[in-house]
Parts: structure tokens; sequence; C-alpha cells
């Protein structure tokens, strides 16, 4: 499809620095994602908060920033993309001030919201600029540039929150983000452009913005603190569950019937290829996440991994991910398969958490290092080709629509990640519990060796009576098998992932695409 004639494209020193604003301003949203988690502890000591309130912090981003994403195209055509660009950085960046000098924990709560408010636009906005930024033969490298900040955010996060941490502070996790904001909002003001192709919005949708903010913003508080909450158990989290059913049947129900509907949500109709694309980029947030998820916790529990060598652990897969993602990207453009490419992807990754799953307590850093080279390899091959496949066919503001709903459903795939993940293990490792206790008996010879050595131990070295050492050597078996049951749900955890990898690889079979058709970007929003 030939480019429209109406849109002028950017080259030389402006393209340049347009492409590195956009992508600073979607790692920025990225980054804080998980920078702040490793800050709880700090953050309740100072603010004089429980581990429970302070996980609000965390909770209030996450459901501002799954609001907003999908409003992002209607906000865009409402106040102009770059301005609504503009003024999302500065939210970003003043909210971040604020979230830093806060004195209380609710007032962190709410600057973090305001916070997610600010980032959930800059994802789908940069992406949006970045294509118009390309003339079509080049989105392929485009898409790949951008790819990198995708994989590298939420990797940076944990490496560069540790890092302040530990030197620094926990409000510098915040205030880092300031300079860098205050220079993407000066760069975006004075290199971008308002697209001359504008698509107006006559009507604001309210109905169907506030029906999703109810229905998304209760589904991801549910996902956020039901573990923690002992899900159906707690009253509330029932309620939020009935409400998020009600709002977001509503909800497609209003958008699919309204002439002027703030996500269009038809275009899932219209494009087969979108629909099976949300099940898969759902998928790939699930497993991206959830093995984000699980494997700082394995490592750093059992392991003894610090936070920092955690990072720099996973800092090398995520290189190769931008180092490939760039070729990949171009390969598509000169008519290479997407779904040949996600199917090796998908494929590698599956590879990747059945790795991590055969892995003992005995391993160390460099039993990891080729097996997450790997997970790099696997989601270059996946974050390039999941975009081109579910716009495949889409043209103009259908397009906007898609990477919207695409970057939703990406952001609700790792919330459902991490809660379904924490969930799993925390429910295999009470079974492995029951299951390892079962085989342990006054008849076992090693059980029996075992208690007589810490018993021996505990009346030479701590002077306990002989009834006292026995209750040590029972404790410390019982924390043995805790360990090894904890152990077991990791790996669980892992190849549950690794299955379900493998079980969606048929979805890729029901994408089609005309070889001789080509993906117009020309106007994603």
């Amino acid at each position: 499809m030939l480019p429209n004639p109406a849109h002028t494209y950017d080259t030389g020193f402006r393209k340049i620095i347009i492409t590195l604003t956009v992508i600073v301003s979607a790692m920025l949203e990225l980054i804080d994602t998980t920078i702040v988690n490793v800050a709880l502890t700090q953050i309740s000591g100072n603010l004089g908060a429980s581990i429970d309130d302070v996980a609000w912090v965390v909770t209030s981003y996450a459901i501002a920033n799954v609001i907003v994403i999908p409003l992002s195209g209607f906000l865009g055509n409402l106040l102009g993309r770059r301005n609504y660009y503009i003024g999302s950085i500065l939210l970003f960046t003043l909210a971040s001030l604020f979230c830093g000098m806060a004195p209380n924990i609710w007032a962190l709560v709410f600057f973090r919201f305001l916070q997610g408010l600010g980032g959930g636009a800059l994802l789908p906005t940069s992406q949006a600029i970045l294509y118009e930024t390309y003339r079509p033969e080049e989105r392929g490298k485009a898409t790949g540039i951008f790819s990198m900040g995708l994989v590298l955010g939420p990797t940076l996060g944990p490496l560069l929150g540790g890092f302040l941490v530990d030197y620094f502070s926990w409000d510098w996790c915040f205030f880092v983000n300031i300079p860098v904001g205050l220079l993407a909002a000066w760069s975006a003001f004075t290199f971008l452009r308002e697209p001359k192709v504008k698509h107006s919005v006559s009507k604001i949708d309210w109905t169907g913005i506030g029906l999703l903010a109810v229905g998304i913003g209760s589904l991801q508080f549910i996902l956020e603190r039901g573990e923690s909450k002992d899900w159906f158990e707690t009253p509330y989290i029932t309620w939020f569950t009935i409400i998020a059913f009600v709002a977001l049947i509503a909800f497609v129900w209003w958008e699919l019937h309204t002439e002027e509907p703030a996500v269009d949500l038809r275009v899932l109709i219209r494009s087969k290829n979108l629909a099976i694309g949300a099940v898969l980029t759902f998928l790939v947030g699930y497993g991206l996440y959830g093995s984000l998820f699980v494997f700082p916790v394995f490592v750093q529990r059992l392991l003894g991994f610090t936070a920092l060598l955690t990072g720099l652990v996973l800092f090398p897969s995520s290189l190769i991910t931008g180092m490939i993602s760039m070729p990949l990207g171009i390969a598509m453009q000169r008519g290479i398969s997407p779904k040949k490419l996600m199917a090796v992807g998908m494929a590698s990754f599956a590879i990747f958490c059945f790795e991590l799953s055969q892995q003992t307590m005995q391993s160390g850093a460099e039993n990891f290092f080729w097996i997450l080279l790997l997970r790099g390899f696997a989601l270059g091959f996946i974050f390039i080709p999941v975009t081109m496949l579910a716009v495949a066919g889409l043209h103009g503001k259908d397009i906007g629509q898609a990477t919207g709903l695409n970057n939703m459903v990406r952001q609700l795939g790792g919330s459902f990640g991490i809660a379904l993940t924490n969930t799993y293990i925390a429910r295999r490792v009470a079974a492995h519990r029951v299951e390892l206790l079962s085989h342990l008996s006054a008849f076992d010879p090693a059980a029996v060796m075992r208690l007589e050595a810490v018993k021996q131990v505990a009346t030479m070295k701590a002077g306990l009576s002989p009834s006292e050492a026995e209750v040590a050597g029972i404790k410390a078996l019982e924390g043995t098998v805790m360990v090894q049951s904890h152990h077991l749900a990791y790996m669980d955890a892992f190849m549950l992932i690794a299955i379900l990898f493998t079980l969606a690889l048929p979805l890729l079979l029901l994408i089609r695409i005309n070889k001789s058709e080509k993906v117009d970007l020309s106007s994603t929003h």
C-alpha cells in the first residue's frame, strides 16, 4: 500500500531525536512498573506503613495504567496526539516529584495513581508516533528498535531500583524520572508535529469511559490483591469480582452499539487476525511477566542471589532481544512470514521455561546464562511478529484501536500471569509439603540421620538439653521440607508456562495473511 500523500515523514536528525524520545518515554513507563518493587520494604519502614498498605503503591499504578492504555487513541484524537503526549510526560514527571516527596503512604498511593495515568499513555502513543515517523518500508526496522525498550524496561527496573535503594534511598526511585521526563517533554515539544490527517471526536463517550474504568480497574484490583486476601474468602474481593464482571459486560455491549465508542471493539469483529493476536498477546504478557515474577523470587529466596546479581543475570538476555529485534523487523518488511518467526519464538520460550523447571538448589549464575540467552532470543522472535500479526489487514484508524487493545491485553496478561502464578505456587507449596512430610517417618534412615546430626550440633555447640535439641532438630527438618516444597513449586510454575506456550502454537495456523498485502501503519490513532 502506498504511503499517505498528506503525511510528511521526518528525516535526518529530527527522525533520530524523535526515535530516541519515544523509546525513552516508553521505557520510563515500563521501568516504573517494576522499579518500586525492590523498595517496598524501605518505603514501609520510612513511612510507617504495613506491608499490606504499601502494596497499594504497586496496585494504584497498575490500575491507572490499565484504564488509560485502551483510551490512549481516543484521548489523542480528542486533545491532539502531540498535546496529549507532552501532557502525559509532564503529568508522569510531576507525579514522580510528588511521589518522592510524599509525607505518608496514602499520599504516595494517590500520586502513584496520577503517575500511572500519565505513564499509561506513553507506551501506545510512543508506538503510534514512531510508526508515523518512519516510511512504510522502514517500519519493520522501527518496530525492532521500539521492541528493545519493551524488553529492557521491565528488566532494568529491578536493577536500577536495587542500586538506588542500596546507595541512596527509596525516593530516588521517583526522583530519577524527573530530569529524563523533562528532557523527553522538551524534545517532544520541539521536534514532534501534530499529524496532518486527524480523526476528530464530535462526542465524548463518557458512558464507555466510565464502564471501562470501573470494570478494568476492579479487575486489576482483584488480580493485585486476590492472593494476599485468599481470593473469594474475603467478601470485598467477591464484590469487586461481581462489579468487574457486570461493568465489563456492559462496556462491551455499549461499545458495540454506540456510534462513537471510546474503544472501538468492532475492529475485533472485522479482523479475525486481531482477535487471535489478542489471545497470543495475552499469553505473551502472561509468560513474560509470570516468569519474570517467579525467577527473581526463586534465585533470591532459595539460591541466595542479591537483587543486583539477579538484575545482572537477566540483563544479557534483554540485550540479545534488542540486538535481534531490528534485523527481524527488516526481515519481515522484506517478506519473511511473521507466523514462522512467532512459531520459533513461542517454541523457544517454551524450551526456556522447561529448562528453568529442571534447575536444582545447587544451580549458580553460570547455570542460567545460556538459558536466559534463549529467553532473549525467544522474546525477540515474539514481540515484533505478534504486533504485525495482530494488525495484518487493518488500515488507518483501525490500527490505532488495534495497538491500544494490544497494549491493554498484554498488560492484563501480565497481571493475570503474576496473580495466577503466585496463587499456583502457593497451592503447589502446600501440596508438595504434604507429599514430602508423608515420606518422613521414624523408620526413614535419611530422616533419622538428619535429625540426629542436628541434635548433636544443638547439644554440643548450643548447650541445649536432649529434649530441646530434639525440638530444634524437628524444626530444622521442617525448614528443609519447606525449602524443598518451594523449590518444587517454582519448578512447577515454569513447567506450566512451558505447557501453555506449547498448547498455544496451533493458534498461529488460524491467522491468515495475504502475501501481496502490505500492512498499513500510516495512521495508528
